[in-house]
């Protein structure tokens, strides 16, 4: 039976954990059944914590939805053992920590461009939190905690990795496959501000990614070029697609893939659909030219 906390020492050190804000939805469900094959009888541990740290001004912050029941519910069908819902003054005691983790420049291009601090803000809670789900110091005996995470939030899953890699986290982070509805629109928190007829306009920002991948044989900015026609099309849709880019990322980097580019990518746009903000991404592979 899973057990909800809201302290992290009510918390057995985990094995794997699953950091989510919550609105949990069939793709945090697949992550949380990543989490459970990786940690054999080890601890798998759900976080739901709405962070402030990574709303803006003018984001959803209030209207963030908090449905921490049924989240429960699915992180035990999905085979955790723990869901910690920990409120503000246990992650932040104190207050907004004076001292935060910065994503650099890495972290202020395409989605920190649009979200300023964004990115510094998901970091700092990753890092606590990951301190807070297993505290056990790296050592003999000792197995790193793994730390999962969905493709669909690309940038997010490459600054992190960077994170545990420059800062020498003792943690496996683990990338998991988007999870897609049947008609290819990314699974997402956000998807339930869309209506019936943003829904249908929203299918074009995968629709757009699919037609890039056909087109990947004849290179990067062929690639590039036929997902932009897709979307160029959809901004007479009704409702329209607002494009804020698309692009073909280096996930090393996470910056624009040259022309001749060769090994993995990221084809990855961003768009708003109504008042809703949508983004979504394929994992591609280059060859070297013939």
């Amino acid at each position: 039976m899973t057990r909800l906390v809201h302290h992290a020492r009510d918390l057995a050190p985990a094995a794997a954990v699953v950091m989510t804000m919550g609105a949990l939805h069939d793709g945090h469900a697949a992550l949380i059944r990543a989490a459970r094959a990786h940690a054999g009888g080890g601890v798998v541990t759900v976080t739901v914590f709405v962070n402030p740290l990574q709303f803006g001004p003018h984001e959803d912050l209030d209207r963030y939805p908090r449905t921490l029941e049924a989240d429960v519910k699915l992180a035990e069908a999905a085979g955790a053992d723990f869901v910690f819902a920990p409120d503000t003054d246990e992650v932040y005691p104190g207050g907004p920590p004076q001292v935060r983790i910065t994503a650099g420049p890495m972290g202020e291009r395409f989605e920190g461009a649009s979200r300023p601090g964004h990115f510094d803000g998901m970091l700092t809670v990753v890092a606590k939190l990951l301190h807070l789900t297993n505290p056990l110091p790296p050592g003999p005996g000792v197995t790193p905690t793994a730390a999962f995470f969905g493709q669909k939030d690309a940038q997010q899953l490459a600054l992190v990795r960077r994170m545990a890699t420059d800062l020498n986290f003792p943690v496996d982070i683990v990338a998991v496959p988007t999870v897609r509805e049947g008609d290819g629109v990314a699974r997402s928190s956000r998807n339930r501000y869309l209506s019936e007829a943003e829904r249908i306009s929203a299918r074009e920002l995968s629709r757009a990614l699919f037609t890039g991948r056909e087109a990947a044989p004849r290179g990067p900015q062929a690639t590039v070029r036929a997902a932009r026609a897709v979307l160029d099309a959809a901004a007479s849709a009704e409702p329209p697609v607002e494009l804020d880019y698309v692009a073909l990322i280096d996930p090393a980097t996470f910056t624009e893939a040259a022309p001749d580019h060769t090994g993995p990518a990221v084809l990855a746009v961003a768009a708003k659909v109504g008042g809703t903000r949508l983004i979504d991404n394929l994992p591609l592979e280059f060859g070297a030219p013939e």
